[in-house]
C-alpha cells in the first residue's frame, strides 16, 4: 500500500514529505531559512579568509580560530535542521541525538573561550596564544563528543528495538538530559561574560557584550523549546509539534548566532585602532625623540625631556609597555657624555 504524496510532493519517500509539504508549510519555511543561513555562514568563513591578511592587531588576529570554529558550529546548526523536519527513521534518530548537543556544545565552547581572553583584554593582560584558544575550544567540546556517544552506544548495543521505537515522552526526556553539559556551557558563559564588563578599555568590552547579549537569546531560546517539548506540548494535546518546536529552535538560534555575535565580530576585525581603547603592542617602552634644536647651548635640555618622556611612556597602564634598566642606563651615560662635551 504505498501513501498518496501531498500536494506539492512527487515521487518520494514518505519520510521527506514535510521537506515539499504545500499543506504542512512550516516544512518548507524552515527548510529556507535554513538553506539562507547554510549560504550566509559560508560566505562569513570565505570572507574570514580574505580577512586574515588583513587583520592589524595580534590580539585580534588570535581570535580568528574561535570565529573558524564558531561558524562550523553555526553551519552544522543550519544543517542539521534538516534532520529535524524529516521524519525520524532508524537512521535520523541517532543523528538527532548525537549531533544536536555536539554542535551546540562546540558554538559555546568558542564562546566561553572568547568571553575568558576578553576578561584578560579588558585588563591590559596578555591574551592567551591561538594554541592554547583551539585546544581549549576542542577539549570543552570533546566532553559532550564522549557523552553523546557512552548514550548511543550503550542504547544500540544494549536494545536496539528499544530505542529506535521509544515513545516520544521518553525520547524528549532522554534528549533534554542528554545537553545537561551544553546547559552548564550556556549558563558558564553567560557569568562570564557579564566580568568582561570590568576593566579600563572600552573596546573590547564591546566585544563582550556581543557575547553576552547572544547568550541571553540563546537560554531565553532554550527554556521556551525545552518547555514545550517536555511539557507544553503534552498539555496542549500537540504530540506531532516535537520536531517543528526543536528545529524552530534550531534555526533560531543559527540566526541569532550570526546577527548577534559573528556578523558583528568580523565586522570589526579589522576596524582601526583607537588610541586608549586597545592597549598597545609593543614590548619595550619607545621614546619619542624630540627634534634637537641648534646650538650647543640646547644638548642638557634636550636631554632632560628624552628622560621625561621615557618616564613618562613607562608609566603606560599596558604591561606589555615597559622600559628596563638596561634603556636608562643607556639614556642617562648618553646625558653624562653630551655635558662633558659642551664643557
Amino acid at each position: 500500500m504505498t501513501t498518496q504524496p501531498p500536494r506539492g510532493c512527487g515521487s518520494i519517500h514518505a519520510d521527506y514529505f514535510l521537506l515539499c509539504d504545500m499543506d504542512q508549510a512550516w516544512g518548507i519555511v524552515l527548510e529556507s531559512l535554513a538553506a539562507a543561513g547554510v549560504l550566509v555562514t559560508v560566505f562569513l568563513i570565505c570572507s574570514l579568509f580574505f580577512l586574515i591578511c588583513k587583520v592589524q592587531d595580534n590580539s585580534k588576529r588570535h581570535m580568528i580560530s574561535i570565529y573558524f570554529f564558531f561558524l562550523l558550529g553555526i553551519l552544522g546548526i543550519f544543517g542539521i535542521t534538516f534532520a529535524f523536519i524529516i521524519r525520524s527513521n532508524e537512521r535520523i534518530r541517532p543523528t538527532r541525538f548525537f549531533l544536536f548537543g555536539v554542535l551546540f556544545a562546540l558554538c559555546f565552547s568558542c564562546l566561553l573561550i572568547h568571553a575568558s581572553n576578553l576578561i584578560r583584554l579588558v585588563r591590559g593582560k596578555k591574551p592567551f596564544s591561538w594554541p592554547v584558544l583551539l585546544l581549549l575550544i576542542v577539549s570543552f567540546a570533546l566532553v559532550q563528543v564522549v557523552i553523546n556517544i557512552e548514550y548511543l552506544v550503550t542504547m544500540l548495543v544494549k536494545d536496539r528495538n528499544t530505542f529506535l521505537n521509544m515513545a516520544s515522552e521518553e525520547a524528549n526526556k532522554d534528549f533534554v538530559m542528554l545537553l545537561i553539559y551544553v546547559l552548564f556551557l550556556m549558563a558558564l558563559t553567560f557569568l562570564v561574560s557579564i566580568f568582561t564588563f570590568c576593566g579600563p578599555y572600552k573596546s573590547w568590552k564591546r566585544h563582550g557584550a556581543h557575547i553576552f547579549v547572544t547568550v541571553l537569546f540563546s537560554i531565553a531560546i532554550w527554556v521556551v523549546w525545552i518547555t514545550m517539548l517536555t511539557r507544553g506540548n503534552q498539555s496542549l494535546g500537540k504530540t506531532n509539534w516535537d520536531d517543528p518546536v526543536v528545529a524552530i529552535a534550531l534555526v533560531s538560534n543559527g540566526w541569532v548566532f550570526l546577527i548577534m555575535y559573528i556578523i558583528p565580530e568580523i565586522c570589526f576585525l579589522t576596524a582601526p585602532l583607537k588610541l586608549g581603547d586597545y592597549p598597545p603592542e609593543n614590548d619595550f617602552c619607545q621614546p619619542t625623540f624630540i627634534k634637537q634644536s641648534t646650538g650647543v647651548d640646547n644638548h642638557a635640555y634636550t636631554q632632560d625631556e628624552i628622560v621625561q618622556g621615557m618616564m613618562i611612556d613607562c608609566t603606560a597602564p599596558s604591561p606589555k609597555h615597559r622600559c628596563t634598566t638596561h634603556k636608562l642606563k643607556e639614556v642617562e651615560e648618553l646625558k653624562r657624555k653630551e655635558v662633558e662635551v659642551d664643557k
